[in-house]
């Protein structure tokens, strides 16, 4: 077998390995009810639930910051996160969890937030008009 050959196997079982290892390292996407029923970590989808508190107080630990939060499904959960509390955190309209669940808890390493646009209805109506005013003048 020719040295060109053995090199070329070689390059194609790296790049095996590196696909297995990248795809069973990625976490999939779920509710707090997958979360329950596995060990490994999962994005959760969801939205903050207002009308319970958020737990975050600098002065005593900040790195812990609690929450509840509804899943995409509608089921609720406590949510932990072990760091600070991220900033408009209240503003946020949709939040994806890295996590996993630890009892009833879910414990999240990440949290993502999808913050409202500033260009809201509103505002571009007020642009526009705006912008019709200059142009006419």
């Amino acid at each position: 077998m020719k040295k060109s050959s053995i090199f070329g196997i070689i390059i194609i079982a790296i790049a095996i390995a590196v696909i297995i290892s990248t795809y069973s390292s990625s976490s999939t996407y779920g509710t707090f009810n997958d979360a329950r029923e596995t060990e490994s970590e999962l994005h959760v989808v969801g939205h903050l639930n207002k009308e319970k508190e958020l737990v975050y107080d600098a002065t005593r630990d900040a790195n812990y910051f609690s929450f509840y939060m509804k899943d995409n499904k509608g089921q609720e959960c406590k949510v932990v996160f072990a760091g600070t509390k991220p900033q408009d955190f209240e503003r946020s309209e949709q939040i994806v969890l890295t996590g996993q669940m630890r009892g009833n808890e879910f414990h999240a390493s990440k949290i993502l937030m999808k913050c409202p646009s500033k260009y809201t209805e509103d505002k571009l109506n007020v642009t526009e008009v705006s912008a019709k005013k200059s142009a006419s003048l």
